[in-house]
């Protein structure tokens, strides 16, 4: 079966690998090399990357959505094309190329939580599961047919970046079998149930912004749901900082929310709205992630100081 994979971050580099040991993908879609790091420098994406190594052509339109790209497509002659986090929306000329159709993978389970965000917004929200969906692509987002679900349990010490890697692995599972029941005429789709639809947004630097009056638990959610990025920030003597590991406590007392409120060897208690939060990983500004025991060691930090919010800024 002739393959074309849409796909462009990590979260997609195990589906395009389990996709071609099974099916062959006879070229790779992804986004074009974005400035990435200090330097500013065009860094190829995860799924260019992994194509360039085994030789397979990649094509990185700014947009597919030109006559230009279309032709490229119809040139490839895919039997069907396969989808995961490739970050773009198409037409549906393009939906229309490959006789067998378009299958996307979705790392939620839909309706809940179509957007662009969904493993970071189900941390978030606090989302105790979530899971993996194969879906017929149709010209709305996320709103297509559902082939197959598989649900996991979001664990309470979880981040993004844990969670991305578990449901890549499993969607690498499902995908190929997937494509393999289309093949054969054995697929059946279920639409999805309009009521029990939600959505979520692009996450943004604003979304790491702690607001130290939220209750504990929103808070250590936060920073769960933005590593590795854009890492939870709040201002400390004047700079922002990162905050990169925690645990909610239980609060005594009622100082003001942002405080330190106890120093022990290996965190540092921190009041909120509602509870306090343990801060075990910590990165001042320029210098390198440490946990607090080794920031501790070289930096004191002492009851009755505070943490700030930042404005709201992009």
């Amino acid at each position: 079966m002739r393959t074309v994979f849409f796909g462009t971050p990590d979260l997609a580099v195990p589906i395009v690998d389990a996709v071609h040991a099974r099916h062959g993908v006879v070229a790779v879609v992804c986004q074009p090399d974005r400035p990435k790091g200090r330097s500013g420098r065009p860094a190829p994406p995860p799924v260019k990357v992994w194509a360039a190594e085994r030789g397979i052509p990649v094509l990185q339109p700014e947009t597919p959505n030109t006559e230009a790209f279309v032709a490229e497509l119809r040139e490839l002659r895919p039997d069907m094309c396969a989808v995961a986090a490739y970050g773009r929306l198409v037409r549906q000329v393009l939906l229309d190329i490959p006789p067998l159709g378009w299958l996307n993978v979705h790392p939620s389970l839909l309706p809940r939580w179509r957007g662009p965000s969904p493993i970071q917004t189900s941390i978030l929200e606090g989302d105790t599961e979530t899971g993996v969906t194969i879906m017929r692509m149709t010209l709305e987002m996320d709103s297509g047919e559902l082939l197959e679900q598989r649900r996991t349990p979001v664990f309470p010490e979880e981040t993004a970046e844990e969670l991305t890697r578990r449901l890549a692995a499993m969607a690498a599972e499902m995908m190929p079998a997937a494509m393999d029941r289309v093949l054969d005429g054995t697929a059946v789709f279920t639409p999805q149930d309009p009521e029990r639809v939600t959505y979520c947004k692009m996450f943004r630097k604003s979304h790491g912004f702690i607001r130290w009056a939220g209750p504990a638990w929103r808070i250590h959610n936060r920073v769960r749901a933005c590593v590795p990025w854009p890492a939870a920030q709040t201002l400390y003597n004047g700079q922002v900082c990162r905050i990169l590991a925690t645990r909610v406590e239980a609060a005594d007392g009622s100082a003001a929310p942002g405080t330190v409120t106890g120093v022990e060897r290996d965190r540092i208690l921190v009041a909120t709205g509602e509870g306090a939060l343990a801060v075990l990983r910590f990165q001042a500004p320029g210098k390198k992630p440490l946990d607090m025991a080794d920031f501790l060691r070289g930096h004191a930090i002492r009851p009755g100081e505070r943490f700030e919010d930042i404005p709201d800024a992009d």
